[in-house]
C-alpha cells in the first residue's frame, strides 16, 4: 500500500521527517499487516513506547484495513488494551482487519506483537465513511 512522496500523515507519510513512517502490506486474508521499529524519540518510560505512539501505530493500521478498500474513512471511535509494555527499538509487528460493514459505518480490529508473537496491546476501532477521493 503505496503513499505518495508529499504525504504528509504522522503515522504513514513519507514526508513527515518526525512521523513514524509505517509502511502497510495488504495479506492474503484481506487484512494489513506492518513492520516496524520505534526509535527511543518516541518512548514513555526509557526502553518503552509511549503508550500515546501505541494507539497512533493501532489506529493508523486499523485505517488501513479500510482504505484497502478503496474506501475514504475517518476514525470515530477507537478502544485501547494496553497488556504488556511495548519496547522501543525492538521490531514490532501490527496486524488489522475489517470485523464488520454497515453502511457507512466499519468495525475494525487490530493487534500489536513483539517478535515471539505475543499480544502486547490490541485495538477496536469504528471508522466512518466520508466523501471524496482517496488521497495517498
Amino acid at each position: 500500500m503505496v503513499h505518495a512522496a508529499q504525504n504528509r500523515c504522522f503515522g504513514c507519510g513519507p514526508a513527515n521527517p518526525i512521523g513514524l513512517r509505517m509502511e502497510f502490506l495488504l495479506a492474503p486474508d484481506g487484512g494489513v499487516v506492518c513492520e516496524m521499529t520505534v526509535p527511543a524519540l518516541y518512548e514513555g518510560p526509557p526502553g518503552l513506547v509511549h503508550g500515546g505512539m501505541i494507539a497512533t501505530m493501532l489506529d493508523e493500521i486499523m485505517s488501513k484495513t479500510v482504505r484497502a478498500l478503496g474506501i475514504r474513512a475517518v476514525t470515530r471511535k477507537m478502544e485501547v488494551e494496553y497488556l504488556r509494555p511495548v519496547h522501543s527499538g525492538v521490531v514490532l509487528r501490527l496486524e488489522a482487519r475489517l470485523v464488520r460493514k454497515e453502511g457507512r459505518k466499519h468495525w475494525t480490529e487490530a493487534k500489536l506483537l513483539d517478535t515471539e508473537g505475543m499480544v502486547r496491546a490490541q485495538s477496536s476501532g469504528l471508522f466512518v465513511e466520508i466523501p471524496g477521493p482517496i488521497q495517498l
